[in-house]
């Protein structure tokens, strides 16, 4: 439970904090939360030769929403997503993540930016930010990029951020008229992985029929899971629960999860279908209280 050797370093702007990734290159790892990243070095499973502190980098921890689009730093901590006023009232879906992850010692420390740029897919945001359409921001030495979140997550703990580039801020499409979104999780005990997760989006349109509909998954297979096919058969329908039931196996039938101590993966893709129609249900009442 000791961590391999290694060098820290600490920026104190994200100018610094790039160049440093440049010069160290891919042995290098950013710790921001350091909720992921520490635990993984006591068990040995990453062992970076440098540590680049970004904690101290100023203008990476704003929550604001601006020309139809909500903008969170990365260096937002968990609990301030939990507590933000216009995330829990525009973004309701967002502070279901948030109050899920681990306890109210880690939601102090981590960060959003950390959730995703760590690329678990055990991890909360992930599907949350697939349902939402979201896109990621990120910094390197030949300047910004925006990545879709759909091109964002490649394998198990790999994302499409380069050795030398920075999450520096995650982008959020604001909500139409009459949506809502829900992110349900079933795990073994407060604080826990998930067994399986839900986040689901939906919008309406005049008629009532879905017009949006987003639905992403957690812990349910090699990389954080959008389950496309499900998605599909909602949009143009009228909601009902032989829809959402439907929708719901769809979902369930995208995953590949493993057997392991959390259960095995028959068990899991049954939670991850009734988690999946508890989230469509939540995010419909959202949606039609939002009318």
């Amino acid at each position: 439970m000791i961590p391999g050797p290694f060098r820290y370093r600490r920026a104190e702007s994200l100018e610094e904090a790039i160049s440093l990734l440049a010069q160290l290159g891919a042995d290098a790892k950013v710790l921001s939360g350091g909720q992921s990243l520490i635990p993984m070095m006591k068990f040995r499973l990453a062992e970076p030769s440098y540590i680049v502190d970004i904690n101290r980098v100023p203008g990476l921890d704003f929550i604001e929403e601006r020309d139809g689009v909500l903008r969170i730093g990365a260096l937002v901590r968990e609990s301030a997503l939990e507590r933000s006023t216009l995330v829990r009232e525009r973004y309701p879906i967002l502070h279901d993540t948030a109050e899920v992850i681990a306890d109210p010692l880690v939601r102090n420390l981590a960060t959003v930016g950390g959730n995703l740029a760590h690329g678990d897919p055990a991890n909360d945001h992930p599907a949350t930010m697939l349902a939402l359409r979201a896109q990621v921001v990120a910094r390197g030495p030949n300047g910004e990029r925006v990545i879709p979140i759909d091109d964002f997550f490649v394998d198990t703990f790999v994302t499409a951020l380069q050795p030398d580039e920075i999450l520096t801020e995650i982008r959020i499409p604001a909500p139409p008229p009459r949506s809502g979104g829900a992110y349900l999780k079933f795990e073994r005990k407060v604080g826990d992985y998930a067994i399986a997760a839900a986040a689901v989006f939906l919008a309406l349109d005049e008629a009532g029929r879905i017009a949006q509909a987003g639905i992403g998954l957690t812990n349910l297979a090699y990389k954080p899971l959008r389950a496309v096919d499900a998605e599909r058969v909602l949009i143009g329908e009228t909601p009902s629960e032989e829809l959402f039931r439907h929708a719901a196996e769809l979902a369930a039938q995208a995953t590949d999860p493993v057997s392991d101590l959390r259960g095995p993966a028959d068990y899991k893709r049954a939670v991850a279908r009734t988690m999946t129609i508890r989230a469509l249900r939540r995010a419909l009442e959202r949606a039609q209280a939002s009318a």
